[in-house]
């Protein structure tokens, strides 16, 4: 199933996508876009050019389970996402995500402009990961 990852920020939003076999997640851009409406219809867009059969959007939800602002802004976005793209939407626990990015572009030294256009690709593919994680380990049980 090829599958679209979603890390949606204010101004930037990440996208993903994995192979059919869901073994591989790869970057698949970054969207600028402030307009809240108009980054979900090009998220849309974007994930039913990718020919993608379910969205896996970022869900920060707070370090102690509870949810805040922020995660509620993204549920509200995975909901016009899936209206707009006609697109089964999952929310998927995002706790670290941009952090682990950020781990991993100081890695490969990777910095200024090259970093804040990349970073929250690098977050889509990490939620991505690990989704495709737990349902290959949810068919395993």
């Amino acid at each position: 199933m090829i599958i679209f990852g979603v890390d949606f920020g204010d101004t930037r939003t990440g996208w993903a996508v994995c192979d059919r076999s869901e073994m591989i997640a790869s970057p698949a851009g970054v969207l600028t876009e402030k307009n809240f409406l108009h980054c979900a219809e090009k998220t849309a867009e974007a994930a039913k050019n990718a020919r993608a059969e379910l969205i896996v959007v970022g869900h920060p939800v707070n370090m102690d389970g509870s949810r805040g602002p922020r995660a509620q802004k993204c549920a509200d976005f995975a909901e016009i996402l899936r209206e707009k793209s006609g697109i089964a939407v999952v929310l998927w626990d995002e706790r670290c995500t941009t952090v682990s990015a950020h781990q991993i572009l100081n890695v490969t030294n990777t910095r200024g402009k090259k970093r804040k256009s990349v970073v929250d690709a690098v977050a889509a593919v990490l939620i991505l990961e690990s989704y495709l994680a737990y349902r290959k380990n949810q068919a395993a049980d």
